[in-house]
C-alpha cells in the first residue's frame, strides 16, 4: 500500500512538472506570437518596405515579415477573411483603402502625427490614412533599349521601336496599374468619369506586345527583362542611386499624376496592440525618413533632406504633374476593371 501510494505521489509529481512546463511553453508561444503581426502587402522589393520592416524590428520589437501581395489582392483575401482576420494592418492604394473602408474590413484608428498628415489624405474618422506618395512615369533601364532613344511621351510607347520592351502592371489588380491608367486616361483628355481615352490607349498598345504582369516587377526592370515599365519615381531613383543601375525616370511630356499609397488597421485583427504600434512608426520621423531616403514623398512636411530632394527631377519636371478625385478614383475603379477585361485584356 506505501509503495502504491508513492507511485501515486510521483506520479502526481512528474504530472504538475509536466502541466508547468506545458503551461511555460503556452507562454513562450504566446510572447513570440503578441512580438509579431501580419502586414498584407508589404513587398521587399518596393517602396524600401525591406528596410522598413527591418527598422520596425530594431525599433519595436515585432518581427513582420514579407508579403508580396499586390492592393486588390490584399483587399480580396481581407474580405475572404473578414469573420476571422489574420492580417493586422495593410499597405495599398488609396482607392483600395476607401474600397475596404466600404467594405467593413478595416477600423478606424489614428495614429500619431495625424494631425500633420494633410486634409484629404486622410479617411477623417482614421479608416485609412496616407504615409507616402509617388508620381507616374516611365521607369527606364537605358542599358536594355538596344539603341533606342528613352521615350518621353505616352505616345512614344506606341512606336514599333519600343515593341516588347514596354510593361505595365495589371490594371484590374494592382494599384500602380490602375494609377497608371488614369495618368494616360487624363493625359490623352479623358477624366474620371470617362475612360474611353485609356481604354483606346490600352488597346493600341496592345498591339506593341506589351508585358502586363501582376506583381511588383523591379527585378526584371533591374534585369532589363523589362525595359520600360509604367511605374512610380521613387522605383526608378532607387534603382540609379541605390542599385547603380543605368535607369532614367520620365514624366511623360502629355503630363502625369502622383498618388499616395495608405494604410489601415484591419478590423478586429489578431495583434492590435502591435498593429498601432506600427501604424504610429511609420507616421513617425524615423519611419518617414526612411521613405525619404527611399525616394518616395513622405506625407509629413520637412522630412526630407535636401541631399535626397536633389535626386529628383527638377522641379520644372514635376510641374506637369496633376492629382485627382481620390473618391471618384475609388468609385471607378471597378468600372475601369470591366471595360479593360471586355475591351483590351
Amino acid at each position: 500500500m506505501a509503495q502504491h501510494h508513492l507511485l501515486q505521489a510521483g506520479k502526481s509529481s512528474k504530472m504538475r512538472k509536466l502541466t508547468s512546463l506545458l503551461i511555460g511553453f503556452a507562454g513562450v508561444a504566446f510572447q513570440a506570437q503578441a512580438s509579431n503581426a501580419i502586414c498584407y502587402n508589404c513587398p521587399p522589393e518596393w517602396a524600401n518596405w525591406g528596410g522598413q520592416l527591418q527598422l520596425i524590428n530594431k525599433e519595436l520589437g515585432i518581427r513582420v515579415p514579407m508579403d508580396n501581395k499586390n492592393s486588390g489582392q490584399s483587399l480580396s483575401q481581407l474580405v475572404a477573411e473578414k469573420n476571422s482576420p489574420v492580417a493586422d494592418v495593410v499597405y495599398y492604394g488609396v482607392s483600395f483603402g476607401i474600397n475596404a473602408t466600404e467594405q467593413g474590413v478595416v477600423s478606424a484608428y489614428k495614429p500619431k502625427n495625424w494631425d500633420q498628415i494633410p486634409e484629404g489624405m486622410k479617411d477623417p474618422q482614421g479608416h485609412w490614412f496616407a504615409i507616402h506618395s509617388g508620381t507616374i512615369g516611365f521607369f527606364v533601364n537605358v542599358d536594355a533599349l538596344d539603341g533606342a532613344d528613352v521615350p518621353t511621351s505616352w505616345e512614344d510607347l506606341l512606336k514599333p521601336e519600343y515593341r516588347g520592351m514596354v510593361g505595365y502592371l495589371d490594371p484590374t489588380s494592382a494599384f500602380v496599374g490602375y494609377a497608371s491608367a488614369v495618368a494616360v486616361n487624363e493625359a490623352m483628355g479623358g477624366s474620371i468619369d470617362n475612360f474611353a481615352p485609356a481604354i483606346e490607349y490600352f488597346k493600341k498598345l496592345a498591339n506593341n506586345r506589351p508585358i502586363v504582369p501582376r506583381q511588383t516587377s523591379y527585378a526584371r526592370v533591374i534585369s532589363g527583362e523589362i525595359p520600360i515599365l509604367i511605374d512610380y519615381d521613387f522605383n526608378a531613383y532607387r534603382a540609379k542611386y541605390n542599385d547603380f543601375t543605368n535607369a532614367a525616370f520620365v514624366i511623360p511630356k502629355e503630363g502625369s499624376i502622383a498618388v499616395p499609397y495608405v494604410m489601415s488597421k484591419v478590423k478586429n485583427s489578431p495583434n492590435s496592440e502591435n498593429a498601432q504600434k506600427i501604424l504610429d512608426f511609420v507616421l513617425s520621423d524615423k519611419g518617414q525618413q526612411l521613405w525619404a531616403e527611399a525616394y518616395l514623398r513622405p506625407v509629413i512636411d520637412g522630412v526630407m533632406s535636401e541631399e535626397a530632394q536633389s535626386k529628383f527631377l527638377p522641379a520644372t519636371e514635376y510641374e506637369r504633374v496633376g492629382s485627382v478625385d481620390f473618391a471618384k478614383m475609388s468609385e471607378n475603379q471597378s468600372t475601369f476593371a470591366d471595360m479593360y477585361i471586355r475591351e483590351v485584356n
